[in-house]
């Protein structure tokens, strides 16, 4: 038994390593991949290796990964965010949901389904793959375009609408086996009191614990929490015969003000990724593709018919929302696939009897397909556009100020930028690793999160990649030069500003390639000087000229220090920019030695 288990771990991690990077490479998506994967190792693949699998139960164990893309979803959609894209999300998401599911299921009902059949699949199939669609955006650079966003609207919107979809599928189990004169009440009062205990268990309780838990400055037990955050939720859920997914939802919509959030995100992420990829390599793995190879023609027209339906729709609402044809024509390919929460509506549809087996692996087969020829549809569509003039311009990135600052550290010199950003209405997102301080600084509106800035997947949390500037004001030597490392390795283009304690501080900095450094006293302590000079009886002039000579002149110092501190194989290939630009960056930035440490500037 140990045996199977170790090759089942190693296989399925070989699709994630192996199959995911090489479809991306192939520009098909990481998504097609995985079940491409599943596929080669299912029952209609290499079968003598699929026979150790039980994939049921894999795929039982794979759904977990659902459940915890809908509590990272529940993480983004702060109130503010939410309210800011009402318009797109309610309106224009809102329309796509509603007309592709009537029609769908108008389609259902004329093919002969019986009516709440027909319902079940149009609602079902009326939702596009978030994952799918948004790593399509974001590989093709279209994400941050017009169409992206309101792509991403639509797929927000659908997601909103999963959460009641999956909480209804097994109501409606429950109501179909104990037949209608057997029907009560009782499992909607059972329902709603359970969503009504985890709203109030995370109010009161989760954001207590997630305090406590950082307070103890342990990375692995925050890990942990989140993650029991997130299995809690789902057994309590499970428990009331409800979806775990909505219970995660609940639980990450209820911590998205936390200031918790973007550690939270950052640790779960990659058990969501790894989960995913495994939840669509089982699907692969189940897939009856011998429907294919008996019911050829009716497997086509399900995904012709899919296709055709959901791009109509997206594309004429396109239009109405003043999109040109080409953006319109591309956020419809996008979002014209089915999407992963059908595999689950299906096969909760299929086990409390409401459709039959049959015909829950042919539309999951007709969603897999309409996945597949999605990343193909596109290629086609980039290849007879690629010469048309008056397409290039849509897919720019919008030329309104979109990003905002990070400022790492949220001691004094932390918030005082923090201030004159918000007082100039310039956005921006503060992160420290103290929970005491976090929990300190919120309580004045401050826009602050727990999280370690030297973290890769903290900053892209933060979104780094988008932001205008990195305010480095980390008080701990060692953790800012690794922050600024991080930065600079994988954010080049992003400018540090960044707070020095001492000469070495400054030395090692500018060995990271960081060229704006101030010292954290040096300019008070001139400043103070100054005073004294003039208040002894200088004259203001003379006070003025004697305190610019000594900048200059320990601006002119520093730099030698640092001719010193780095060795000459650097200084040949210009690790430095010259003496002549660097004495000039020393003195425009005031990079200089304060006349002596100050233990009160600790953060």
């Amino acid at each position: 038994m140990q045996q199977i288990t170790l090759v089942q771990i190693a296989l399925f991690l070989a699709a994630a390593a192996i199959a995911a990077p090489i479809a991306k490479r192939m520009r098909i998506g990481a998504v097609l991949g995985y079940l491409v994967a599943g596929i080669f190792i299912g029952p209609y693949g290499i079968g003598n290796v699929a026979s150790i699998y039980n994939v049921s139960s894999i795929l039982h164990i794979a759904e977990f990964g659902v459940v915890l893309l809908l509590f990272l979803i529940g993480l983004e959609l702060r109130p503010v965010r939410l309210w800011s894209m009402r318009s797109s999300i309610f309106g224009l998401g809102g329309a796509q949901f509603f007309i592709t599911a009537a029609l769908l299921s108008l389609a259902g009902y004329w093919a002969g389904f019986s009516t709440s059949t027909a319902l079940l699949m149009g609602f079902a199939l009326s939702l596009s793959s978030t994952a799918f669609a948004l790593q399509i955006l974001e590989e093709k650079g279209e994400l941050t375009t017009r169409h992206g966003r309101l792509s991403f609207s639509i797929l927000l919107f659908q997601d909103l609408a999963a959460i009641p979809l999956l909480a209804v599928v097994p109501l409606l189990a429950v109501f179909t086996n104990v037949g209608v004169e057997g029907a009560s009440l009782w499992p909607i009062f059972w329902a709603v009191g359970t969503i009504v205990l985890v709203v109030l268990i995370g109010h009161f309780l989760l954001e207590r614990l997630f305090k406590l838990v950082a307070a103890t400055d342990v990375r692995e037990a925050m890990t942990a929490c989140a993650l029991l955050t997130v299995v809690g939720v789902a057994l309590l859920m499970d428990w009331a015969g409800l979806s775990a997914a909505l219970g995660a939802f609940i639980a990450g919509a209820l911590l998205a003000d936390s200031p918790f959030r973007h550690q939270i995100q950052a640790d779960i992420a990659p058990f969501e990724g790894l989960l995913m990829g495994l939840f669509f390599t089982a699907i692969g793995m189940s897939l009856n593709f011998g429907l294919l190879l008996t019911l050829p023609a009716k497997v086509l027209i399900f995904v012709a018919a899919l296709l055709v339906i959901k791009f109509s729709v997206i594309y004429l609402l396109g239009r109405w929302w003043k999109l040109d044809g080409g953006p319109s024509r591309r956020m419809a390919l996008v979002l014209s696939q089915g999407g992963e929460f059908a595999f689950v509506v299906f096969g909760l549809a299929a086990g409390g009897g409401l459709i039959e087996r049959g015909l829950a692996d042919l539309l999951a087969l007709s969603v897999t397909l309409s996945m597949v020829a999605t990343p193909f549809l596109l290629l086609l569509d980039e290849a007879v556009t690629r010469n048309m003039k008056g397409v290039e311009p849509d897919f720019v990135a919008p030329p309104e100020n979109t990003g905002h600052v990070i400022i790492a550290g949220f001691g004094r010199m932390g918030q005082i930028a923090a201030r004159v950003l918000q007082a100039k209405k310039i956005p921006y997102t503060g992160l420290d690793l103290s929970s005491t301080q976090v929990d300190f600084v919120r309580k004045f509106g401050n826009k602050i999160y727990y999280g370690d800035s030297s973290r890769l997947d903290i900053l892209k949390a933060a979104h780094a990649d988008k932001a205008l500037a990195f305010v480095l004001t980390v008080d701990d030597v060692e953790a800012s030069l690794k922050t600024a490392a991080v930065v600079r390795q994988h954010f080049p283009n992003l400018t540090i500003y960044a707070r020095a304690q001492d000469r070495q501080h400054v030395h090692r900095l500018l060995e990271l390639g960081v060229e704006h450094i101030h010292r954290e006293a040096f300019l008070s302590s001139l400043e103070l000087t100054r005073d004294v000079l003039f208040g002894i009886g200088l004259p203001y002039g003379e006070a003025e000229d004697t305190i610019e000579t000594f900048r200059q002149h320990d601006s002119q110092r520093l730099y030698e220090d640092y001719k010193h501190y780095t060795d000459e194989e650097k200084l040949r290939k210009g690790a430095l920019s010259g003496a002549k630009e660097l004495e000039e960056l020393f003195i425009r930035d005031a990079v200089v030695q304060p006349l002596k440490p100050d233990a009160d500037e600790e953060t």
